[in-house]
C-alpha cells in the first residue's frame, strides 16, 4: 500500500425518509438495481439498499471523473464487487439499517464491516460457531460488557478480513484469529492451511454513530495508513470531511 490515504465514506439510511433525498438517489441505480430496490418488503431494508448503492457511486465518483450513475460493477465468484472500469480504485461496502460505509483505496485491497453496537449480545451468543479456539479462550476470560465489547470487535474484524480477501465464508471463520494484547495490540494469526501472510495487513477499529466499524487494508510499508473520513447527509448531498487522525492501526509494531 502506497502513501495514498484510505477514504471511508459514511451515509445514514434514515436520511432517505425524506422523499426528496430518496428521489435524488434513485436515478443513480441501474435498471436491475432499481427493480431490487422496489422489491423490498420493508421500508427500512429499501432505504438501506438505496443508501448503499448510491453511496458507492457517489464516493467513487469523488476520485474519478466518471459520473455516479455511469459506474458499473462486477462480482467475483464469492460476491466481492469491483468497478467494471479499471481505474486503480479498490473499494468495499458494508451496510446496516442505521449506517452504510464505503472504504476506498488506490490499488490496495481493502475490506470493511459495520455492525450496530446493539448486536453485541447476539454476536456473543454465536461465539462458539464463529470464533476460533484461540479467540474463544480470550473471550471466555472476560465478563459483562467487556465480553460483549470484545465479541463485537472480533466479529467486525473477521468480517472485514474475509471481505478484503474477497473470499467470503469460503474462508472458514475458525481458521484465523484476531488476538488481543501484547506489544502488537491486536495481531492476526492464521492457520497453516490459510494461503496468506498476516504481515500483509493493517487494520483499525472505529466507533461511529452507535456502530463499530472495522477497516482492513493490505500494507506495503511500515507506516500506519492515513485515513480520511467523509459523511454524506443525505447520500447525494456534498460530503463533509470529519476529523480523523486519532485512530489506532494494528499491529502496533
Amino acid at each position: 500500500m502506497d502513501k495514498e490515504p484510505l477514504y471511508l465514506w459514511c451515509a445514514y439510511p434514515d436520511d432517505l425518509l425524506a422523499d426528496e433525498a430518496a428521489q435524488a438517489c434513485a436515478p443513480l441505480l441501474n435498471e436491475e438495481e432499481h427493480a431490487r430496490w422496489q422489491a423490498f418488503r420493508f421500508d427500512r431494508h429499501s432505504r438501506e439498499y438505496l443508501a448503499t448503492r448510491a453511496l458507492a457511486r457517489t464516493a467513487l465518483a469523488h476520485y474519478h471523473p466518471l459520473a455516479p450513475q455511469a459506474w458499473r460493477f462486477l462480482l467475483n465468484s464469492h460476491g466481492k464487487p469491483a468497478a467494471e472500469l479499471e481505474c486503480g480504485l479498490r473499494f468495499n461496502l458494508s451496510n446496516s439499517p442505521g449506517l452504510v460505509v464505503c472504504l476506498i483505496a488506490r490499488e490496495a485491497e481493502v475490506g470493511v464491516d459495520v455492525e450496530p453496537c446493539e448486536r453485541a449480545a447476539e454476536i456473543a451468543e454465536l461465539a462458539p460457531n464463529v470464533f476460533s479456539a484461540l479467540e474463544l479462550a480470550q473471550l471466555d476470560a472476560l465478563r459483562g460488557q467487556e465480553r460483549l465489547h470484545r465479541a463485537l470487535r472480533l466479529w467486525t474484524l473477521k468480517e472485514a478480513y474475509i471481505k478484503a480477501r474477497g473470499m467470503g465464508l469460503a474462508l472458514p471463520l475458525n481458521t484465523f484469529s484476531f488476538l488481543f494484547g501484547g506489544a502488537e495490540g491486536i495481531r492476526l494469526e492464521l492457520d497453516p492451511a490459510v494461503d496468506d501472510e498476516p504481515g500483509r495487513w493493517r487494520f483499525c477499529l472505529l466507533d461511529h454513530a452507535g456502530h463499530c466499524i472495522a477497516l482492513m487494508a493490505r500494507r506495503g510499508e511500515a507506516a500506519a495508513p492515513q485515513l480520511q473520513i467523509w459523511k454524506a447527509r443525505p447520500v447525494c448531498a456534498p460530503p463533509v470531511r470529519l476529523p480523523a487522525g486519532g485512530e489506532m492501526w494494528f499491529p502496533l509494531a
